[in-house]
């Protein structure tokens, strides 16, 4: 087993090769349902020198987006020029929310199979509407493969286009989900997992400070996502000393540094948990589940990615030093760049070539080291 690489394969086959447990922890983000065509679209049949559109006779290479919503039409499944075929494995644009969860779910069974009896997943899922009104967003998936078929390079600017529009799902009809529904994806995940063996530990909110601006009238702008901790055992690796935040109380007390005064007994919360060891003379408490993490751009790329800060707090509780850290949703590489930082290795797999380029540079950037 090769470790410290990044894989270019779809993650179900690529799981299939690693012998069974043998990674310490797994953090990772699947494509959120949807949200974005990752470019992974392959064609088949018809002329093989067609370009399978007419964009880039239209001029469509110096394309600009306008808007974070995207404008272009959807990808169609069929050429209309030389009737080629588009087929397209990546998670994300399935008929209906179960079909995505199922495809999900066959993945998170490989893990829990390469998983140490001890290991644990941290799993960020973001949620979705149910369209109603078809496609909302980017079809770049589509222009860069066209882009490689015709020899020419995926630039930084061509994965810009790739990464920031959205799609969402077609006006296909649902036994219960009506347009505008929001339809609850991660706890669907989080409750098809435990039904599957993997114990629910616990959901962490992700709470940004500095969302994605909304300009919908009707609910709230989001500004937060679900973090997921989940294990294949009821005992399992979690350094909870590692990741300690300092107590507030500990700062609020002026005039002792062994915690609370007496007289704040009864009234205190925190000194109530003294009983139970987790105040320490140090100041220290456990790490609450609410995690405050700004947003990160990606330098090559606007496709969605988790900021390292989220993540560093994951592998430091889930994974002790010199493990392995998987994570089968690899994109842009945060999680491989956070495992070297914190002295552990890393496995991980992307289906987009073009997204493993851009991941190995960031490695090299950030970390000085070739892959």
């Amino acid at each position: 087993m090769e470790i410290n690489t990044i894989i270019n394969s779809d993650c179900l086959e690529g799981l299939k090769q690693l012998p069974s447990e043998s990674i310490d922890c797994c953090v990772t983000s699947p494509p959120y349902y949807g949200l974005r065509d990752y470019g992974t679209a392959q064609w088949t049949g018809g002329n093989p020198e067609c370009l399978h559109s007419l964009r880039e006779e239209k001029g469509f290479e110096n394309y600009k987006q306008s808007t974070n919503r995207g404008n272009s039409k959807p990808p169609k499944n069929v050429c209309p020029k030389c009737g080629a075929i588009r087929v397209d494995e990546q998670i994300v644009l399935e008929e209906t929310p179960e079909v995505y969860i199922e495809r999900l779910s066959k993945i998170f069974e490989e893990i829990f199979r390469v998983l140490k009896n001890t290991g644990t997943l941290w799993l960020n899922i973001g949620d979705s509407y149910w369209g109603g009104k078809g496609y909302s967003g980017s079809s770049a998936g589509i222009y860069q493969y066209e882009r490689r078929q015709a020899g020419k390079s995926i630039t930084p600017e061509c994965s810009n286009f790739g990464g920031k529009g959205t799609i969402r799902p077609t006006d296909r009809k649902h036994e219960y989900i009506k347009a505008k529904d929001l339809i609850g994806i991660p706890w669907m995940l989080a409750f098809e997992l435990r039904r599957t063996g993997w114990y629910l530990r616990q959901d962490v909110v992700w709470h940004k400070p500095n969302p994605m601006p909304e300009s919908v009238k009707d609910r709230c702008t989001k500004s937060h996502e679900y973090l997921f901790l989940l294990a294949k055992s009821s005992k399992y690796y979690f350094n909870y000393r590692a990741i300690q935040e300092k107590s507030i109380w500990y700062d609020m007390d002026n005039r002792s540094h062994t915690g609370p005064t007496q007289s704040k007994k009864s009234k205190n919360a925190e000194y109530q948990c003294t009983k139970q060891g987790v105040y320490q003379s140090d100041g220290m408490r456990n790490k609450r589940d609410v995690w405050t993490v700004c947003t990160e751009s990606e330098k090559e790329a606007h496709f969605a990615c988790f900021p390292q800060k989220l993540i560093m707090d994951c592998i430091k509780a889930g994974c002790p030093e010199g493990g392995i850290v998987l994570d089968p949703f690899m994109g842009s590489g945060t999680t491989a760049v956070v495992a070297r930082k914190l002295n552990r290795n890393y496995i991980g797999f992307e289906l987009n070539p073009d997204y493993v380029a851009i991941a190995n540079r960031k490695l090299y950037r950030e970390l000085g080291m070739f892959l």
